[in-house]
């Protein structure tokens, strides 16, 4: 009996990004590995949207590889963690949301959500916070509980179920008014915000966060929310690689940190799916960019069919730019 081939499946958020610095940088980027990949690669699925979707691409795209819905805002990843975790049971579709600390910061006329990536808490920092705000979410029938990630709750409750949210990687470093309105559907959330604004201005951990020249935390962002369909079965083996050595310098329009890190990926993982490529594996690219999230796999062709698109390859600058 013949073993099936090797299944690898690389996912690259931020692979494509339109604000001027990376679009800068991608003019002078030279990407051989990937350029050589591509050109063995054919374009299999395109998820293309307009750029204020709640969810990214990158999280579209993971969502639709694990065999989850990806309906806008509702990418059900707490209630996921939540069973993968046992703090809830398969089939009970309770509905969770990702609860993360964060520091929104006041400008004269708007409120930014600072990336909450950058806020480094430990696991006491974030338990005792949690106790803390425990009563205040109680009361509006919401549970809280601890995440393997310091800074990052799990909450469950029904407010969730159908309320849309926006992802971190979306809102980070963006106006809070942009990315979460006041809605009838997001004044309870909203509610919470003020309160837990209040609270942690009293806490002794941004006290001691402020000493020691930390950001305090002053918020949370609500994201992840939704409920797992109760015949849900959840894909493991399925689950492709991601990489996420893009994310900072797009986020902070870093053209030079964005190209840098590009340049790491081509040498490093794109190297390796190109050489298991070679060798015959099943392999998967997905580039994620703003609005696009784009698969590309192996495709069996015929010698003069290879050697057609070799002579029509799409340079890799123009794949990036398109997403």
């Amino acid at each position: 009996m013949v073993s099936p081939a090797p299944f690898r499946h690389l996912l690259i958020p931020f692979a494509g990004r339109r604000s001027p610095g990376c679009e800068a940088a991608l003019a002078q980027l030279d990407l051989p590995n990937l350029e050589s990949l591509l050109g063995r690669l054919a374009l299999t699925d395109d998820d293309t949207q307009d750029d204020s979707t709640l969810s990214p691409p990158h999280e579209r795209a993971l969502a639709r590889a694990l065999g989850m819905s990806a309906d806008d805002g509702r990418i059900a990843w707490a209630a996921r963690e939540a069973q993968n975790s046992g703090l809830s049971r398969a089939g009970s579709g309770e509905p969770w949301a990702v609860v993360t600390l964060c520091h929104w910061e006041v400008a004269i006329d708007e409120v930014v959500l600072d990336d909450p990536a950058d806020i480094v808490i430990d696991a006491a920092e974030s338990q005792t916070l949690l106790e803390a705000a425990r009563p205040f979410f109680q009361e509006d029938g919401i549970s809280l509980r601890p995440s393997a990630v310091p800074g990052r709750w799990l909450a469950r409750g029904e407010v969730f179920r159908t309320l849309a949210t926006a992802s971190p990687d979306r809102a980070a470093g963006q106006a809070i008014s942009t990315w979460a309105p006041l809605t009838d559907a997001l004044k309870p959330v909203r509610k919470l915000q003020n309160e837990m604004q209040m609270l942690l201005y009293t806490q002794r951990v941004n006290d001691e966060r402020t000493a020691r020249g930390a950001q305090p935390i002053n918020s949370f962002w609500l994201s992840g929310t939704g409920a797992l369909p109760k015949d849900a079965v959840l894909a493991k083996s399925a689950e492709p690689t991601i990489t996420t050595v893009l994310r900072t310098a797009a986020l902070r329009d870093d053209g030079a940190g964005w190209a840098a890190a590009w340049k790491t990926l081509d040498a490093g993982p794109i190297a390796e799916l190109l050489a298991a490529c070679a060798a015959g594996s099943v392999v998967v690219l997905t580039l994620c960019g703003d609005r696009s999230a784009r698969r590309f796999t192996v495709r069996k062709r015929g010698a003069s069919q290879w050697l057609q698109r070799l002579l029509r390859r799409t340079p890799a600058r123009t794949v990036l730019a398109a997403l």
